[in-house]
């Protein structure tokens, strides 16, 4: 017998010596780009050229290899490989370029009053709220995210016509989600896991935490599709906060899900073959609330999927990411896509600290349970066994000193909600979550599974000070539920991402800002609220922040102007949203920065935040072709292989192109001197507005800038007429030595309308 133990033992540390050996050459996913056009005629179908493409390399590599065929956002496939099979195609004569695959991470009701949406728009030519109801009808959303929870209400289809005959998608059955759940209201739903079952481990060793199939298990897809455009729900709350209406932007458009994003991520062979089938089955417009790093536009997923949609006339809205307020922090930034940043509402969720020296605080909290009475309890921090108790990582916290009592926690590293977790489980009855220097002043409500305050670092040291001053510091939480009219609102989000645009720095970057702190919509009613395993309540709905939430509201926006200007481009679209955006607060200030109270800039608030009455009647339009955008492209430093895979023509030779990036007829301008001292730029504007119209220049600018604009007045005879104008600037001559960066703005204005363009200067790069 001990012998067998022995050989036991032995096997065993042979196999875990051989082990490295198997995942060296482990399959991995890639995306090949193909020579689309080189199709043989021995072929009937690209799918068929390339299963037998991939067959041809070795035994290991079989039809069951090739994940995922791309057709409409893409020219070439999706495979399982081996590093060894990956360098073989590579080096395939039809072969444009071979990506193993990278992973996006999600960006994680009172918004329709707050941006008058619930008041009769009247501008719209003469045509009513009712009138744009009827047409948005005709519009379709799609959300690629975290699949969706069919039975919301948010999704009830009553009183909506038929679905569009020119709808070309459908509704896939799954082991927990069957097709006669959609309707008229959600009339598609599709999944795509085969990048995420291959990153866990394939078929081999795979146990899936989720169904292969579109319903939401995580509650992310369900908030943001319900915000784009959910139906009307009355007496909508998360368990009593933000008690009232709950409706999407575009309550009347349809929904199609597109699941993309899994437990551990969302895979780009996954978003890629989400857009390509979401294109061919027929929206208007795209919603992703996720994204990565920079990257360069033919090596970003996202990017070459959204430049296909934009050829199609797809509107695509992306959020700017949560790595606010550090600059330079966007994902999402080629310039066919909407960036989205995320700002306030004026509603909030007080809740208040009130300690044992009579000093009373004011933070946020969405805590729904019993409270904790007006008996002070006793206040402890930093208090345990390691250097990680302040910031009440998991196991961090000794029972001894925190039972029974109020734990002062950190914010940062760990989930918000998993420290009040950690303080449940080690005793502790209630928490302060105080911010540090990084996150500032802002706050962000959740719906803590114990008596919870958030507050800002500046309040969070006063406290934290107290406790060391004094031999037996008491606190008392309390709260506020829920006040509206907010003074000032909007503010910029701390943890949206801020410019420049490290990509294409000439491209200004966000585009807009959107409501994205506390929003309430629709949830998943397989997962508590916070999103942790121990949470076993049940809610309908849900308060969530991040830019995840900001982006939906412009998706729902863009299929409001879809529907009341069917022949806009998504460029035109994007255009109205940015040049009518407001950049003043509720006090008539201009708005604020969370990160640290000052006034923003373009770089965190892009053209500034969106208002849709606005939208609908911009006056003037800069509108950019799917040539321009090729030029575009092709004034870039890359070959002209990386333009042809994002743009999928043969035939590019990249013959025009700008002298600067910067000359794409964008609706904001971002100017880098660099060495130069002058930069000019030419834009073409178009009359949307009446018969007739003239419109006169004003501009901004640091004093070390001059701005010249001619002609300084367009005057156009009739609608649908474009007028060119030319703006020159110039740096002083020591500029550069003293001034690495600023801004100011160029506003076209008559009586009716102010069509404003933000504008960044920098004479260096980050």
């Amino acid at each position: 017998m001990g012998s067998m133990a022995r050989l036991l033992v032995a096997s065993f540390l042979l196999l875990l010596l051989l082990l490295p050996c198997v995942f060296v050459n482990a399959k991995r996913t890639y995306i090949v780009r193909m020579k689309h056009h080189a199709l043989p005629s021995d072929y009937l179908t690209h799918h068929d050229w390339y299963s037998a493409h991939l067959q041809s390399l070795s035994s290991s590599a079989t039809s069951d290899s090739l994940l995922y065929t791309y057709t409409s956002a893409y020219h070439g496939f999706a495979a399982s490989l081996d590093p060894d099979e990956a360098e073989l195609l590579r080096q395939s004569d039809s072969v444009l370029g071979v990506y193993e695959d990278t992973v996006y991470k999600l960006h994680t009701t009172r918004t329709p009053g707050f941006l008058g949406l619930d008041s009769d728009f009247g501008l719209w030519e003469g045509h009513n709220t009712q009138d744009l109801d009827q047409a948005s009808h005709d519009v379709i959303i799609g959300v690629l995210d975290t699949g969706i929870w069919p039975e919301s209400k948010s999704f009830d289809d009553t009183g909506m016509p038929e679905i569009p005959s020119r709808w070309r998608g459908e509704c896939e059955s799954g082991p927990d989600f069957s097709p006669s759940l959609c309707n008229k209201k959600l009339i598609g739903a599709r999944s795509f896991s085969k990048g995420y079952q291959m990153a866990s481990g394939g078929g081999y060793f795979r146990k899936s935490r989720e169904n292969e199939s579109p319903r939401d298990q995580d509650g992310h897809g369900t908030h943001t599709a319900s915000t784009a455009a959910g139906s009307h729900v009355a007496n909508a709350s998360l368990l009593g906060y933000a008690r009232g209406i709950a409706r999407g932007m575009a309550p009347q458009a349809r929904v199609a899900a597109y699941k993309t994003c899994w437990p551990t991520g969302c895979f780009g062979s996954d978003i890629l073959a989400g857009m390509d089938r979401a294109i061919s089955d027929g929206v208007d417009v795209l919603s992703l609330s996720l994204g990565g790093g920079s990257a360069p536009y033919y090596r970003d997923t996202i990017a070459i999927g959204a430049f296909a949609a934009m050829e199609k006339g797809v509107f695509v809205s992306c959020s700017a990411g949560n790595s606010g307020p550090n600059k330079a922090s966007l994902a999402n930034v080629a310039p066919w896509i909407m960036t989205v940043g995320a700002g306030t509402l004026d509603r909030d969720f007080p809740a208040y600290v009130q300690l044992g020296n009579g000093k009373r605080f004011t933070g946020v909290s969405l805590y729904s349970g019993q409270g904790m009475g007006n008996k002070p309890v006793a206040l402890v921090y930093n208090k345990g066994s390691n250097s990680s108790s302040n910031m009440c990582l998991p196991g961090s916290l000794e029972p001894a000193f925190v039972r029974g009592k109020v734990v002062i926690c950190d914010r940062g590293i760990n989930a918000r909600v998993e420290k009040g977790g950690v303080v449940r489980d080690a005793g502790g009855i209630g928490m302060i979550l105080a911010n540090t220097a990084a996150s500032g002043e802002e706050l962000v409500a959740d719906s803590h599974l114990l008596p919870a305050v958030a507050v800002g670092a500046k309040t969070g040291d006063l406290i934290r000070q107290y406790v060391r001053s004094v031999a037996k510091p008491t606190a008392v939480l309390s709260f506020g539920g829920t006040v509206l009219n907010v003074r000032p609102s909007p503010v910029v989000a701390a943890f949206s991402s801020r410019g420049p645009n490290l990509v294409t720095p000439q491209i200004l970057k966000p585009d807009v800002i959107g409501p994205g702190v506390n929003i309430l919509a629709a949830w998943s009613e397989s997962i508590g609220p916070t999103g942790l395993d121990n949470d076993k309540r049940k809610t309908q709905f849900n308060i969530m922040s991040g830019t995840s939430m900001s982006c939906p509201h412009i998706s729902g926006l863009a299929a409001l102007l879809k529907a009341a200007h069917p022949s806009w481009s998504p460029s035109a679209i994007k255009s109205a949203l940015m040049t009518t955006a407001y950049t003043q607060d509720n006090t008539n200030s201009s708005l604020r920065d969370a990160a640290g109270g000052m006034f923003s800039n373009p770089w965190a608030h892009g053209a500034g935040h969106v208002d849709p009455h606005k939208a609908l009647s911009p006056g003037l339009l800069y509108d950019i072709s799917t040539n321009d955008y090729i030029t575009f492209l092709c004034s870039l430093d890359y070959g002209i292989d990386h333009v042809q895979a994002i743009v999928k023509r043969s035939n590019i030779t990249c013959s025009k192109k700008f002298a600067d990036p910067g000359q794409l007829n964008y609706p904001s301008f971002s100017v880098v001197f660099g060495s130069k001292r002058v930069v000019r730029y030419t834009r073409i504007v178009t009359n949307v507005g009446a018969a007739g119209s003239v419109y006169e220049v004003a501009t901004t600018a640091p004093s070390v800038v001059k701005v010249t604009v001619k002609p300084s007045k367009l005057v156009f005879s009739k609608v649908g007429e474009r007028k060119r104008y030319t703006v020159t600037f110039v740096a002083s001559r020591d500029a550069a030595r003293t001034t690495r960066y600023g801004f100011g703005s160029i506003a076209w204005s008559n009586d009716q309308h102010q069509v404003r363009s933000p504008v960044a200067f920098a004479w260096t790069k980050l």
